[in-house]
């Protein structure tokens, strides 16, 4: 994707400055904590998986990370300038490719191009961004199908090459590939892997998936009711799917945090609702 190279300028292996950077990220909803104390840094080309137990926050942490919910408590900095609202720079795909029934594919990645955050672009830009977003993930064969041609597989290619259109230096993704089969999930991790290195995004994914985080990150961070609760690097050879039994190390260390993370938040909660509950008569 050379068009996504020359606009992000960070191509490669992750490097050392944060791009993405949290710190005591807290936020509360009718007296019960959401988020509490998180800090977590991602680095250019670097891949960082969230996992964590139902409820504990990922979804949200990346609505916060994405300036569209605000915390109570801690900084967000994107490219070292206080993250106040939604950045220009960051892009958030959802599991829902949410595309547009009334638009073609490439209008569908064009959608958000012209958003009043977005810097403006004259129309040979735009198309170009288009084109090369299309060419990344394999699509530009389908520019001018409608969404309801597309399988499952290709209507997420068209939601990243969306997000890649806006040429995002930070990309957000909520369990991206939950609702496809085994196989199309396969292709869509391995296509992500690809997209993050040649487009250098700093890209934090939530997954419930604790073999996909695997397999596609960089690290992988636990979300427990306290923070991050485990932030494990995954620093194997590829490729990685034949590291069986590396990857079966690192999966009992990951299963373990979330079972802490599972108990603590369990603990939290019974607290929470004995502090809440009415004293007796």
């Amino acid at each position: 994707m050379n068009g996504a190279n020359a606009m992000n300028g960070d191509v490669g292996a992750p490097q050392g400055t944060p791009r993405l950077r949290l710190r005591g990220v807290g936020l509360r909803r009718q007296q019960r904590s959401v988020l509490a104390n998180v800090d977590l840094d991602v680095a250019p080309g670097e891949l960082v998986s969230i996992i964590g137990a139902s409820g504990a926050g990922k979804s949200t942490l990346l609505r916060v990370a994405a300036g569209l919910i605000a915390p109570h408590a801690g900084s967000i900095h994107v490219d070292g300038a206080p993250l106040d609202g939604p950045h220009p720079d960051v892009a958030l795909a959802f599991q829902d490719a949410c595309l547009l029934p009334w638009l073609s594919v490439e209008r569908n990645v064009a959608f958000g191009l012209g958003f009043r955050k977005q810097p403006k672009l004259a129309r040979r830009e735009r198309d170009a961004r288009v084109r090369a977003a299309l060419q990344a993930v394999g699509l530009a064969h389908a520019a001018h199908f409608a969404p309801r041609q597309l399988s499952g597989g290709m209507a997420q290619r068209a939601a990243l090459a969306r997000s890649l259109a806006r040429a995002p230096r930070t990309l957000l993704l909520d369990e991206p590939f939950g609702a496809l089969d085994e196989v199309t999930r396969a292709d869509m991790q391995r296509l992500l892997v690809r997209v993050v290195r040649e487009s250098g995004a700093a890209t934090l994914l939530v997954t419930h998936d604790i073999d996909e985080a695997l397999l596609v990150s960089d690290r992988v961070a636990v979300l427990g009711p306290d923070g991050i609760a485990l932030d494990l690097r995954v620093a194997l050879p590829e490729p990685r799917a034949d590291q069986v039994e590396a990857l079966g190390a690192l999966r009992v260390r990951l299963v373990g945090a979330l079972h802490a993370s599972i108990h603590s938040t369990i603990h939290a909660a019974r607290h929470a609702n004995a502090d809440h509950a009415p004293l007796p008569a």
